[in-house]
């Protein structure tokens, strides 16, 4: 079954714009100190450092002068001094000396963008509206001790962060990329059902009385056969939330509820445009089993960074493929979730274009 949408419509239109009034991952947090670190988050160039008591700064990186990039200077205290002139800026952008003159141009600001620190990530408010800390994502079992979650990892992909999310609502190509980790039988064929809210869109099915996939039979606390949930969901912008629960057979299904034997891991990824064409992937796994097991943590970790590597080279591929080519792709059945959330998030952003500046 092919849906009749063009190209146009779904892969190539406006990729370039992004929603600016939410909150990004910007780096680990603790890669971030007290030196100047350049980054470009959403194709706009920041700089990033920590104040002496440890809070988070993030500027535009760009000097109001001549705009040399102001991570270009250096850190007194807890202002940065512009490398060309000796501009001095505070953490909330004003300009506090202009050594070359006795009055300070009223006019010396540099933008700046609201930061906090929350698990284990840098996060960035890109936009003009006022940053609203209750659309930052919660992370339920964070803080229960019978569950472990990694400190994190990132890689740069050389594509368009929505290809990252189409991918991450598709659990069939695991039957194809993932064939010595993820894929097991039923993940070709079994149909997907796909559900709306709020916050995004989920693609998820329940597989039957199938075998565990390599990654996962070792992890397991009982063996033989199981009934395998594929929850794969994107909310906007860009944070997926792909769930992998493993159960015994006859205990899955729509009404499933979690025992004691079942094994649920969450991997959490949030997905940073840098450009239109280059994304920073950051992502964290949470399990509910063996939470002081440092082996087990290190084999996932491994295991989950080279599935995400096998991602990286097709969505490579297919976005050199898909800009450099003049023959139009196609769309497959498979296809429907992720080219709805594309449609959902081309609306919100419109919505908020129009908006009063």
């Amino acid at each position: 079954m092919l849906l009749a949408i063009t190209i146009e419509q779904s892969h190539t239109a406006n990729q370039d714009v992004f929603l600016q009034n939410a909150w990004y991952v910007a780096a680990l947090s603790n890669s971030i100190g007290r030196e100047l670190t350049p980054l470009k988050l959403l194709d706009e160039s920041v700089v990033v450092y920590r104040s002496n008591d440890g809070q988070p700064v993030v500027l535009e990186d760009a000097c109001p002068h001549r705009k040399l990039p102001l991570s270009m200077g250096r850190l007194v205290d807890d202002h940065i001094e512009c490398g060309y002139h000796g501009l001095c800026f505070d953490a909330s952008g004003k300009c506090i000396i202009a050594p070359t003159q006795e009055r300070i141009p009223p006019t010396a600001i540099v933008k700046t963008y609201p930061a906090l620190d929350k698990y284990g990530l840098l996060w960035v408010w890109m936009g003009e509206a006022k940053a609203d800390e209750s659309k930052l994502l919660d992370i339920e079992n964070f803080e229960n001790p019978a569950w472990h979650i990694t400190s994190g990892d990132y890689m740069d992909c050389q594509c368009n962060y929505l290809y990252l999310a189409d991918n991450l609502l598709d659990p069939s190509h695991v039957a194809w990329v993932h064939k010595t980790s993820f894929a097991s039988l039923g993940t070709e064929d079994t149909p997907l059902e796909m559900q709306e809210n709020e916050q995004g869109l989920i693609v998820s099915r329940w597989i039957y009385n199938c075998e565990a996939p390599p990654f996962y039979q070792p992890l397991l606390k009982f063996s033989g056969k199981c009934d395998r949930l594929q929850h794969y969901e994107v909310r906007f912008p860009s944070i997926a939330i792909n769930k992998s629960v493993y159960c015994p057979p006859g205990s899955g299904g729509p009404h499933w509820k979690p025992r004691e034997e079942c094994y649920e891991m969450i991997s959490y990824n949030f997905l940073t445009p840098i450009d239109k064409n280059n994304t920073r992937y950051f992502w964290l796994q949470q399990r509910n089993t063996d939470p002081s097991d440092e082996k087990i943590t290190l084999s996932i970790s491994k295991g989950a960074k080279q599935a995400f590597m096998e991602d990286k080279n097709i969505l490579e591929a297919v976005h050199s493929g898909i800009t450099n080519t003049t023959s139009r792709p196609i769309n497959l059945a498979l296809d429907t979730g992720a080219l709805r959330f594309r449609t959902l998030l081309q609306q919100i952003i419109e919505a908020e274009n129009l908006e009063p500046k």
